[in-house]
């Protein structure tokens, strides 16, 4: 049993794949190393106290070392991406620029021997950096198409830096104009595709050991693990088989599934390794020197056409959810049976946790975002600063409709989300009818539904993002202008019966919007049900239903790049773990094309020189 010790320390280190379930694990770091030292004085003490003169005690000291091994690379890798150390470890070296005080010694010399003295402005051609593709071409070719992804991912992630974003740091003029140079001439799935290695690495970075594992102390490390622990395996077994002992059949099927157990974690760790993105990485830089990683590197090509995220994205619905909740057990039962508040928050997760559905992200609408940041980012008369804290109104202008819509942007940011949600989820099932008997012709009709779809697509997905991840958007009442919605639409639908769901939506578009509904209801209720009519029959009123959707579209991009802006790298990498998020790699992506607040250094330092006369 004393040689059972050692791996508790083995599988506290937990597979190479997962160190952090949560971000929060790697603030806890020093939890964790407390619990490295604990535990390992634990082990070593338990062996020191069994200790006999035998050949299972000696060969508890290798697998000792191979738990401490295991044990302690996962303490350092949560130390590692710790947010703290990670922000250090990124950080360049401390930049104290040209010499203020000795230009002005020599500036204060001149002048006193009399000369006239002015600082001339030196004017420098910059650069445009490194085109992206040009730093892979020494990449030797490669049958994996895959490759070249790679190598133009990791290039921005390290070698531009691009990692810093996750900690909110600051990039320099020179990535800025490499990373656009690069996306302003991709086309879409190259761009997300570069996106989505990207987030790869970051997750690796953030809730795996990639840090310690791909270097080559990592490597040692899981060399002589493996070694150790086979050599432990069979020398056991044939100890077991050759010689008598004293110990129970139990005990001796326990340590042998104990050790089994740790080869075949050992023997996944190897896998994953192998298979990886990182591996694939090292592969096609080396395939050129050794022919063996050629052949290799070919033969986990299709490996490799793994899917990387979740490539979907939440929907919900509020007026589906409202109609869900009226014809559940519990609101039934609320109308007798006065129900706790805990009892009735409750209920109301459990339709929302049924009302959300999963969608697949389409390469149109990838395409669609995309083209829109694009166009907005070779915009010149455009400001920049614009770009990432306009929330619909740019979009607005330019479909000449800002004074129509002005107050549905002017607001505040999730009461904004909800009228324009509403408003579309509205539309798109009351032109459910007119885009069936449509008869403009099969290529606007076409055009009409994809807009149509993006728009239904993207309100759902951010009203998702409002109620189940309110910490990705900007400080607000969200919540609280949810519930009250939710609450009078329930009440409207409650005292009006309806046979079936366009109905109900129907007579929710019946409702007469001539006075502000603010007018009416005061500012108690935060409910925004009214408003968001009023919102769809404005839109209505445009008449051109292809030009009115295209604009709703844009207004959904553009409402999605404000919330991926506004949010905080941390929680970006946050939402890496479960998936993946859509406002995530937009997120990124704006990054990648300059529409971002962190590049703040709009150049290098100032060179002038000495003008005497």
């Amino acid at each position: 049993m004393a040689f059972w010790a050692p791996f508790m320390l083995l599988h506290l280190g937990g597979p190479d794949t997962i160190t952090a379930y949560a971000l929060a694990d790697n603030e806890l770091w020093l939890r964790h190393l407390l619990g490295l030292l604990v535990q390992t004085a634990a082990a070593i003490y338990i062996t020191l106290l069994a200790w006999e003169d035998t050949l299972i005690s000696f060969l508890t000291i290798p697998m000792l070392l191979c738990g401490i091994i295991k044990y302690g690379e996962r303490t350092w890798v949560l130390m590692s991406a710790n947010r703290d150390q990670f922000r250090d470890s990124v950080l360049a070296d401390r930049d104290p620029g040209p010499s203020y005080a000795k230009f002005m010694e020599e500036f204060s010399l001149k002048e006193a021997e009399g000369y006239y003295v002015s600082a001339a402005q030196v004017e420098e051609g910059q650069s445009p950096g490194e085109d992206p593709e040009n730093a892979t071409e020494t990449v030797p070719s490669n049958p994996n198409p895959d490759a070249r992804i790679l190598h133009i991912a990791n290039y921005f992630f390290e070698t531009l830096k691009f990692k810093r974003l996750f900690v909110d740091l600051i990039l320099g003029f020179h990535p800025r104009d490499e990373s656009q140079f690069f996306f302003e001439r991709q086309e879409y799935d190259t761009a997300f595709e570069v996106i989505e290695v990207e987030l790869g690495f970051a997750y690796d970075v953030f809730y795996t050991k990639a840090p310690i594992i791909y270097t080559p102390f990592g490597l040692f490390f899981r060399l002589m693990t493996s070694i150790i622990t086979l050599f432990v395996l069979l020398t056991f077994v044939a100890s077991i088989g050759i010689r008598s002992h004293k110990h129970s059949f139990i005990d001796v099927v326990i340590t042998c599934i104990l050790l089994i157990g740790a080869i075949l974690l050992e023997v996944y760790a190897a896998i994953s390794l192998l298979f990886s993105d990182w591996a694939n990485l090292w592969f096609s830089q080396h395939s050129s020197k050794i022919p063996l990683f050629f052949h290799l590197d070919f033969s986990l090509q299709s490996a490799q056409k793994r899917k990387r995220w979740s490539n979907s994205m939440y929907q919900y619905s509020l007026i589906d959810f409202c109609l869900n909740q009226k014809s559940s057990v519990f609101q039934k039962i609320s109308k007798f049976i006065p129900l706790n508040k805990r009892l009735k928050n409750l209920s109301e997760k459990w339709v929302s946790f049924r009302e959300l559905k999963h969608l697949n992200i389409t390469p149109e609408l990838k395409s669609f975002i995309f083209d829109h940041f694009k166009e907005k980012s070779t915009d010149t008369e455009l400001d920049p600063k614009i770009l990432f804290t306009c929330r619909g109104a740019v979009s607005l202008r330019a479909h000449k409709s800002y004074g129509t819509f002005k107050w549905t942007v002017d607001v505040e940011f999730d009461h904004s989300i909800l009228i324009w949600h509403i408003a579309t989820d509205l539309c798109h099932n009351l032109d459910k009818s007119k885009r069936r008997d449509n008869t403009d012709g099969s290529e606007m009709k076409r055009e009409w539904d994809d807009y149509m779809i993006y728009s239904k697509q993207l309100a759902d997905y951010m009203l998702y993002v409002l109620v189940m991840c309110p910490f990705m958007l900007p400080i607000g009442i969200g919540m609280i202008r949810f519930r009250d919605t939710c609450a009078e639409a329930l009440v409207f639908f409650e005292e009006r019966s309806s046979s079936s769901k366009l109905e109900a939506y129907e007579m929710l578009g019946q409702v007469s919007t001539e006075v502000f509904p603010a007018t009416v209801k005061g500012d108690r209720s935060k409910s925004v049900l009214f408003e968001a009519c009023k919102l769809a029959a404005s839109l209505k009123e445009m008449g051109d239903p292809r030009k009115m959707w295209k604009m709703v579209a844009d207004v959904w991009v553009e409402m999605l790049g404000y919330a991926a802006s506004q949010c905080r790298g941390f929680d970006h990498a946050q939402q890496l773990e479960k998936g993946g998020e859509l406002i995530t790699h937009v997120w990124l992506l704006m990054a990648h094309l300059g529409i971002t607040e962190h590049f703040k250094i709009k150049d290098g330092h100032g060179r002038v020189k000495l003008a005497v006369t």
